[in-house]
């Protein structure tokens, strides 16, 4: 036997593991002989939803499936709003809204605060986040918040947790509102984290995380919430007309529909009295029936009844506290909520409030008492950034968005069809030889939001492919813009209905007695007040030599609503000769006006714009877009469906 006979070569792994294959991890042996112990159902395999996927992974998993005892509850909504890099302007409007007035307890406007200072720059932290790529906003409502004396403390203790749970410091500012039952805080933090990089959040610290942390907070400060304040806050769901915990525990419990009561006992005597008066008040609802003694049939459409039930009447309470501070009386009956879904086409009276519907989307409402007699409450949608604001006591109308193609988008596929599918700006010149180039800008602007829509789409060229049912997809396109705002508001007069009698410019009234088809005015409420100031706006016309009465009729000078516009302007323009030593040039249609841009009046027959020049001056309709050109020199030319601007040497904006 040679020397080489007892040599061998080491192999480490466990005996009999030839391939030398890597232990297994201690974890993973638990989980395998977990598994081995278990309910024998296989394991399917995880499923990636990307909730893991950010900072704070962990601590959301953990709070997902832990809730101790006594913790007491805070409401956590939260939104991640993407911007356009180097556009802050929805950023600014947003600090905007939520420092608006009437949201401190003493009615004040709101407060920026930050971790250092109660009194941060809102404008400053803006400029920081212009670059963004995306923003953060949460709405932090405890339970219990009216316990607090200040919110302060509580918000900068849960941002400094958060800043420990994600690793990195965070960039806030926070704004505090006692304008509801339940005060409660808005923080909008950036989307960078200290080293400048985009912030990511996992999805279950912001499900769950955030909620857990405060409500751990909010319980340190307060103490453990007791079993007799758990039981009071639940007696107050038995008869309560929204989706509760009660609900929620109902409808946990059910088999195919059937609720069996001994199925799964209470045992707590309490309790059960509880859920058995919340099924009684379901059952006086509609929504469950008793079908035996202990067995329950529940409704399918219950949560879904309940969700919309709690919605109304939070509508109807927010349409009570507006018209009582308006000073308004009108019979509960005679409250409506418009839907424009629902046949209800327009709405046409005074602008009683404008408030918020939902704080986290920017979405707001406004209560406007109607001349048919009913008081409307509409949800406008969520807030543009050009929006103009909107004043109390002005005649507004509410029209429901309507679904149907444009005549905008008639013309794209009328060029289209003309061109085999293609439409492209010099398409539609050749198509319309008169039509200017705003025009088409318009209808260009239109096919990019459908575009981003994925409705259509562009060719690297420019042009773009439209099909043969593109005014179906316009019908899809505008379907999708109603759930972002269901309805518009236009306002018809900037006066009040107090205001409109005897004033001297063409006013809402004036085309009301003109009209061939005048609005239908009830007899109670806000018709009666208007069918009054009718009566008196007939007096002062005929005061004036404006109407005679002919055969026991009222019958008006021809060209009235030219006359009293005319007659306003004449007298505004020598105000403001008298004041400027300006002369007043009278604007005819065909004019080319050219001067400075320089404010805007609101007049009985409306906006107009005050253009300078250096020895005269004139009037012309304004328009929101001739904000953007204050103090700068402005070009057009006056038509008979407005006037087409140039502004400065570059830009033309056709109003």
């Amino acid at each position: 036997m040679s020397d080489t006979d007892d040599e061998f070569r080491v192999r480490l792994g466990r005996i009999g593991n030839r391939r030398g294959r890597k232990a297994t991890s201690y974890v993973k042996r638990v989980r395998k002989i977990a598994a081995k112990g278990g309910t024998g159902r296989p394991r399917r395999r995880a499923v990636f939803i990307g909730s893991r996927i950010g900072r704070g992974h962990a601590k959301g998993a953990v709070s997902a499936s832990h809730r101790s005892a006594g913790t007491r509850r805070v409401v956590i909504k939260a939104r991640i709003v993407r911007a356009k890099a180097g556009d802050n302007g929805a950023a600014r409007a947003h600090l905007r809204y939520i420092q608006r007035d009437g949201v401190t307890r003493e009615g004040d406007p709101g407060e920026l605060y930050d971790v250092g200072s109660n009194r941060a720059d809102g404008k400053t932290f803006a400029e920081r986040g212009a670059e963004d790529r995306h923003q953060f906003r949460f709405i932090v409502a405890p339970e219990d918040s009216n316990e607090l004396a200040d919110l302060k403390p509580f918000v900068r203790d849960l941002m400094r947790q958060m800043e420990s749970d994600l690793g990195t410091r965070l960039d806030w500012v926070a704004v505090d509102h006692f304008n509801t039952g339940h005060p409660h805080s808005h923080i909008v933090v950036r989307g960078k984290d200290d080293r400048g990089k985009d912030l990511v959040i996992a999805r279950d610290y912001i499900a769950h995380g955030i909620r857990a942390r405060a409500s751990e907070l909010i319980t340190r400060e307060l103490g453990p919430e007791s079993e007799l304040e758990a039981m009071r806050k639940l007696e107050n769901e038995v008869g309560a007309e929204r989706f509760t915990r009660l609900d929620r525990a109902i409808l946990r419990d059910p088999t195919e529909g059937t609720l069996r009561l001994a199925a799964k006992p209470e045992r707590h005597p309490e309790r059960y009295a509880m859920r058995m008066g919340r099924l009684r008040t379901l059952e006086q609802m509609g929504l469950a029936q008793e079908t035996a003694p202990g067995v329950w049939r529940v409704m399918p459409e219950m949560e879904q009844a309940l969700r919309r039930m709690g919605e109304r009447c939070d509508i109807i309470k927010t349409m009570h506290r507006d018209l009582t501070a308006a000073g308004i009386h009108r019979a509960a009956g005679d409250h409506v909520i418009f839907d424009g879904q629902a046949g209800a086409a327009r709405v046409i009276g005074r602008l009683v409030a404008e408030g918020v519907s939902d704080e986290l989307h920017d979405r707001r409402y406004v209560i406007v008492d109607g001349i048919d007699g009913r008081t409307h409450y509409a949800d406008l949608g969520v807030r543009q950034a050009t929006d103009e604001p909107l004043i109390r006591n002005t005649i507004v109308e509410v029209r429901a968005r309507d679904v149907s193609p444009r005549d905008v988008d008639r013309t794209i596929a009328e060029v289209a069809g003309r061109n085999r599918g293609v439409y492209s700006a010099e398409l539609h010149r050749e198509f319309d030889p008169k039509a200017s180039g705003e025009y088409i800008q318009a209808h260009v602007r239109r096919l990019e939001a459908m575009r981003r829509q994925g409705l259509v789409e562009r060719s690297i060229s420019g042009d773009w492919s439209i099909d043969a049912d593109h005014l179906e997809r316009a019908g899809q396109f505008e379907a999708a813009q109603r759930s972002r705002n269901p309805a518009r508001i236009t306002v018809l007069s900037w006066q009040s209905l107090d205001e409109l009698p005897g004033a001297s410019g063409a006013t809402w009234l004036d085309k009301q007695l003109v009209a061939r088809s005048p609005e239908v005015i009830a007899s109670r409420g806000l018709g009666a007040e208007f069918e009054g100031a009718l009566r008196l706006r007939r007096q002062w016309l005929l005061e004036q030599g404006l109407a005679r009465e002919q055969s026991g009729r009222i019958a008006y000078a021809r060209n009235l609503l030219q006359t009293l516009e005319r007659r306003e302007l004449a007298e505004v323009g020598a105000r403001i000769t008298r004041d400027t030593g300006l002369d007043y040039a009278e604007p005819k249609p065909g004019d080319r006006i050219t001067g400075t841009y320089h404010r805007m009046l609101t007049l009985s027959s409306g906006r107009f714009a005050l253009i300078e020049r250096t020895r005269d001056f004139s009037l012309v309709p304004w328009r929101p877009v001739l904000e953007r050109a204050k103090g700068q020199a402005v070009t057009g030319v006056v038509g008979g469906e407005g006037i087409s601007w140039s502004i400065g040497q570059k830009r033309v904006l056709g109003l």
